[in-house]
Parts: structure tokens; sequence; C-alpha cells
């Protein structure tokens, strides 16, 4: 018969651990879910003032410009701290998504301002970096989601086609934008027309052509009706 073991709770063992005052905040500010002041080590009681990732009761610092005592609104620059008014003297656009200063490129879209990296679809969240980009109800989308939430989108025009779908040149056209690339004559599929620089370009367009343009496209036209998957030319209607 196995004997029986009694164990003492670890409360009982360890004695009580002495804390000083600054991590006996910290333990005590952890348990509130609040942050500690980096400069005098209590908890902040109000929102915290996040200078270089760290947090700060605001009023330790005042604008670097007025040097008025700051609040958890001030702007962060060039590592100095400026009291909104300051900065938005200085002009410096605000990012529409994380709300930090834009120091380097600026994408300018629906009304707001935003960093390059921060400007993303609002169906897969990845950046555009230069891509087209469609907006519904003050969110931005990418192509392939734009389509997949509202519909096929006009590559001309960029707005929702409502009507009849023109598809050519392996893209959606409304039937008013579906025209010459060069004169604007509106075209149809019965219309002869070839593909220059991604667009719809009418015969006659086509024929003033530099010869040796023509024969470059010619050639990868022939190039392209070789491949399984053949790129969208039509110059063999021509």
């Amino acid at each position: 018969m196995l004997p029986i073991l009694r164990f003492r709770h670890f409360h009982s063992i360890y004695p009580p651990r002495h804390l000083c005052r600054p991590c006996h905040n910290r333990e005590k500010a952890k348990g509130l879910g609040k942050y500690i002041c980096q400069k005098c080590h209590l908890i902040i009681d109000e929102q915290p003032l996040m200078f270089k990732n760290d947090s700060y009761h605001p009023d330790h610092f005042n604008c670097t410009h007025c040097g008025k005592e700051l609040t958890a609104e001030a702007r962060e620059l060039k590592g100095e701290l400026y009291c909104l008014p300051c900065h938005d003297k200085m002009g410096i656009p605000i990012c529409g998504a994380c709300r930090r200063p834009i120091e380097g490129r600026v994408v300018n879209a629906l009304g707001k301002q935003w960093h390059v990296e921060h400007f993303v679809c609002a169906k897969c969240e990845k950046p555009f970096l230069g891509h087209r980009h469609y907006e519904k109800k003050g969110l931005a989308y990418c192509e392939t989601h734009y389509n997949q939430l509202f519909g096929d989108v006009c590559y001309n025009c960029s707005h929702v086609i409502e009507g009849d779908v023109v598809s050519a040149l392996n893209k959606a056209w409304c039937v008013n934008c579906f025209s010459c690339s060069t004169c604007n004559v509106k075209l149809t599929l019965k219309n002869k027309f070839v593909e220059f620089d991604m667009k719809p370009v009418c015969k006659k367009c086509y024929e003033k052509f530099p010869l040796e343009l023509k024969k470059r496209l010619k050639k990868l036209s022939e190039l392209a009706s070789k491949k399984i998957h053949p790129k969208a030319l039509d110059l063999n209607s021509a």
C-alpha cells in the first residue's frame, strides 16, 4: 500500500516577494491593464502619450515649438513632439490608417492621405503600391475583389458596368467606352481592330502606323496565335 503524501501550498513555503516601488507599480499596472510612465514610473490613469514605443504621462512633455504641455494627441516628427495646432501649421500630412505623420511618399485617395504601405484593399488588405484601385462607399478595393463583390468594372471609366458588357482584349468595357484609343470612334466586336498598348485601335488608325511598327505587331500576333492560351490580339482581323 502506497504511503499518502501531503503537500503544502507554495505560498506557505515561499515568503511574499518584496518589490521596489517602480516594480510594484509595474505589477499593479499589469493587473489593471494600464501603462507605466517611463519617466516617473507611476501608473498612467488617462490616455498615455506614446513616444518612441514607450508610454508617458502627457504633461511630462512640452511642444517643441510653442512650449505648451502636451496631450495624448501629440505628434512625433523627426524625434520631436508637437501639439496638434503646431503640427498642423507645419503642413505635415497624417496617414488615414495609422494617424502618424507621413514623411515620405503620400497617397491621396478617398479624401484622405496615406502611407504607401497603409493604403490597402478593404477585402484582402494588400497594399495597392501604385496599382489601380476601385472605390465603393468610402472603401478601396483591388480590381479582383471589386469585381467579386460588385460586378464587372469598365477598364476605361473604372465604373461598374450596369448594362451590356463588351469583353475584349481580356478586359471588360462599357458599350460606350469601347472605342478606338486613337480617334475615339465607337467600336463593336464586329469591327476590325487591333490591340496596341493594351487598348483597341480601329483599322483606319492602324493603317496609319509606321510600317516597322505594323510588322512588329503582326509578328507578335503570329507568335501569340501559336500558344495554347493566345494573347488577346486581333491583328489577324486587320
